[in-house]
């Protein structure tokens, strides 16, 4: 029976089906190639290490692959790794559930874009709704399994999606606080990280193989302003209603550093970036606390300006 790397312990040897994350060839200090990897499943990730590496095994493997493997688990500065000393490729007849090994969003895919579709369709401004089901058919393929980042927030199959829905589901709940446009919002929600799937690059296991060259140049804010005013001019959205969506999308970073050339200028933008940021925040949260005990801290969170999260000792 396969394990979840989340169970693994120290000295214990493993076997099963797992996604290769990241691979790197590297050599050790006595001249001989490994492959310095990071092995993952949905419960999380280790540090993997292939020893002993001869030159027709150098193009054995790339990221992206699922792989058999045997290995032990080790410790190396105070944290696991798994020393693999037996592997191979994934062959026909194996029986692989790729719902256990892929990191995934928490909700079936094609549930989660039929939630999507029936939200954008609800929008009651025709000229929003027009705009964002021109969007919705172009990408609703790509949605099912596009992740919302390479390493960040949401980096799993089917992440962006997942996002996009949480975001709306608490955007409905402040438009009714704060009296905003609940259509601006939710078509700014779905516009503002819509060309991710423009500025990466991504395989059907929403594993990330790095950025297109547009996206490099470009980034998804002027990607995704320059999408918005293709999909009016051919629709003929009027002028005032692109230029709120190219804001959102624009301003949704907030600070130059980060990317936005302008700061949200009116409620919807404003929300929009903080419901962005809340999203973001309570999924590395989230993640960070998964495997801590009660009254524990995490090690420091990149993500979160390398704070240790703690997760609260109540009953």
């Amino acid at each position: 029976m396969q394990k979840d790397i989340r169970d693994f312990q120290k000295g214990e040897r493993i076997e099963g089906f797992y996604l290769i994350k990241t691979l790197n060839l590297k050599t050790s200090s006595n001249n001989s190639k490994y492959f310095d990897l990071i092995i993952a499943d949905s419960s999380g990730e280790i540090d993997s290490k292939i020893w002993s590496i001869d030159d027709s095994q150098v193009d054995l493997y790339k990221q992206g692959d699922i792989i058999k493997l045997r290995g032990d688990v080790t410790e190396w500065m105070d944290r696991l790794q798994l020393k693999i000393i037996k592997h191979r490729n994934i062959e026909e007849g194996d029986e692989i559930d790729y719902c256990d090994i892929v990191p995934s969003a928490p909700r079936n895919e094609k549930e989660m874009l039929a939630e999507l579709e029936e939200n954008l369709r609800a929008i009651t401004n025709q000229q929003m709704r027009e705009l964002s089901m021109k969007a919705f058919e172009l990408y609703k393929d790509k949605l099912l399994y596009y992740p919302a980042a390479m390493r960040h927030h949401h980096a799993i199959r089917g992440g962006l999606l997942f996002h996009l829905l949480r975001m709306m589901e608490t955007a409905k709940a402040l438009c009714k606080i704060y009296d905003a446009n609940e259509d601006l919002l939710i078509t700014g929600i779905f516009f503002h990280d819509l060309q991710k799937i423009e500025e990466m690059e991504a395989n059907e296991l929403g594993i990330v193989s790095g950025y297109s060259k547009e996206g490099i140049l470009l980034g998804h804010l002027v990607q995704g302003v320059r999408e918005v005013r293709k999909l009016g001019s051919e629709l003929g959205t009027s002028e005032e209603i692109l230029l709120l969506i190219e804001h959102m999308i624009l301003s949704h970073h907030y600070h130059p550093e980060f990317g936005s050339p302008k700061r949200p200028m009116f409620l919807e933008a404003e929300l929009l970036h903080h419901i962005d940021m809340i999203d973001a925040r309570v999924y590395d949260m989230k993640k960070a606390t998964r495997d801590l005990q009660p009254g524990e801290f995490s090690e420091p969170i990149f993500a979160l300006d390398r704070i240790r999260v703690y997760l609260p000792e109540l009953e």
